[in-house]
């Protein structure tokens, strides 16, 4: 050391240790202190790099100096940018794990589904066989009892009863027949009532066919009209009068509630008869008379401008009356006053069809002092290129009709300006003016 402190001072350098922070100031340093303390400070004023160890901190830290010194981002804005991607990675994988939850759950509900407990099944199987089902014996022994029940309850349906008046005149050899009252009719309507009208005519022929008035929403109307027929005495015993008893309906087909048929030949008619007779039910058109189809108008009167007008809607059901089984309806209207035609117009031709619409409207001047005196004649007739147009039936209106076709006349008549729709039923155009 002595060689080495010689020598440095020969080349002129000074070496002037500095006191350690570390050491203690007021200890004595040796010479292998001083040495080691004049190394480290070397060391540290070096600008030799340090040898650090690595970690994954110091990794981090570093990363985050260098993108906050690029992106001129504080730290603390780093770190928290950091931790919303996170949070959003997160939610995305959370509901990703829920979906694939949910698909299984299903999955596991449509095979539970699917599948059948084949022993609970032969359980019910047994419990129910045991409390339903009939030995075969029992079953055998019973079925002409359903049947004969069945019947039973099919005749005994309470249709009502109607109550009559028959007096036959031998001088004038005309038969009055009287259409009293009927009671305990089925309600045919959704409110549990009826509009109840009777059709009065005779069979085999069918000509005169007469309707009371209808009477609203009762089950028990009381209608009191009489009607003539006049027959010879040596024809009674081969006509059968019918009373039946049909629901009005404005806008669709009216419902038959029941009839009462009463040959002639077994009754006495020297005397005058008053009785009741059960409503038996129709099968079918049986009893009813011929039907020639049905037609839908609506009437409307201003009586101020004295204006009628018809509006010809359609028809349904109409007679056959071509070879290939269709017609070519058309439809007349026709204005009456005393008996004599006034004006007349028609509608278009369809061709081929029963059930023909037109909705055509046609206009009448009627003035208001015999708008009570006209009739108005409805006729569907079968047009005929070759032949003679052939009519198929027709409703006569007016203030002179009866039953529906009065009803509707009424009803306009008392809602002025106001148009009002009615299907009629067609008759035979040879008798309807007499009715």
């Amino acid at each position: 050391m002595a060689v080495l402190r010689q020598h440095r001072r020969k080349r002129g350098m000074t070496v002037t240790p500095q006191p350690s922070k570390d050491l203690p100031k007021d200890k004595p340093l040796t010479g292998t202190q001083v040495t080691g303390t004049t190394m480290a400070t070397m060391l540290a004023t070096s600008p030799m790099p340090q040898l650090v160890p690595v970690t994954s901190g110091n990794i981090e830290e570093k990363i985050l100096n260098e993108i906050s010194q690029k992106t001129h981002i504080p730290m603390w804005g780093v770190i928290a940018i950091f931790i919303a991607i996170g949070a959003f990675c997160l939610c995305i994988c959370y509901c990703c794990f829920k979906r694939v939850c949910k698909r299984k759950k299903k999955d596991s509900k449509k095979s539970l589904k699917g599948a059948v407990d084949l022993k609970s099944v032969q359980l019910l199987g047994g419990s129910y066989k045991e409390k339903v089902q009939p030995d075969m014996e029992d079953l055998q022994d019973n079925m002409e009892c359903n049947d004969v029940d069945q019947d039973s309850a099919k005749s005994d349906q309470k249709l009502g009863r109607l109550q009559y008046k028959l007096d036959y005149d031998f001088n004038t050899n005309n038969l009055a027949v009287t259409v009293i009252q009927a009671e305990d009719l089925p309600g045919m309507d959704m409110s549990g009532t009826s509009d109840p009208y009777v059709k009065v005519y005779l069979l085999p022929d069918k000509k005169k066919k007469y309707e009371t008035k209808v009477h609203r929403k009762t089950l028990n109307p009381v209608f009191n009209e009489t009607f003539n027929f006049k027959i010879p005495y040596s024809e009674i015993a081969s006509k059968t009068l019918v009373f039946a008893t049909f629901d009005f309906d404005r806008f669709s087909k009216h419902d038959q509630i029941g009839e009462v048929k009463i040959p002639l030949n077994t009754l006495d008619l020297a005397q005058t008869i008053e009785e009741w007779k059960e409503l038996s039910s129709v099968e079918g058109d049986q009893g009813q008379e011929n039907k020639l189809g049905d037609i839908c108008f609506s009437l409307r009167y201003v009586p101020t401008a004295g204006k009628l007008t018809v509006v010809i809607l359609e028809a349904k059901n109409l007679k056959k009356m071509d070879v290939g089984g269709l017609s070519d309806p058309y439809v007349k209207i026709a204005l009456m006053l005393n008996g004599k035609r006034i004006k007349k117009k028609k509608t278009s031709i369809k061709k081929c069809t029963l059930n023909p619409y037109y909705n055509e409207s046609f206009t009448f001047e009627v003035p208001f002092e015999q708008i009570q005196k006209v009739q108005l004649v409805v006729t569907v007739v079968d047009y005929d290129r070759i032949g003679t147009s052939e009519p198929i039936g027709k409703v006569v209106m007016g203030c002179n009709a009866s039953g529906t076709e009065l009803r509707h006349w009424m009803d306009m008549l008392a809602s002025p300006r106001r148009p009002i729709a009615q299907w009629h039923s067609l008759k035979d155009p040879t008798d309807a003016m007499d009715n």
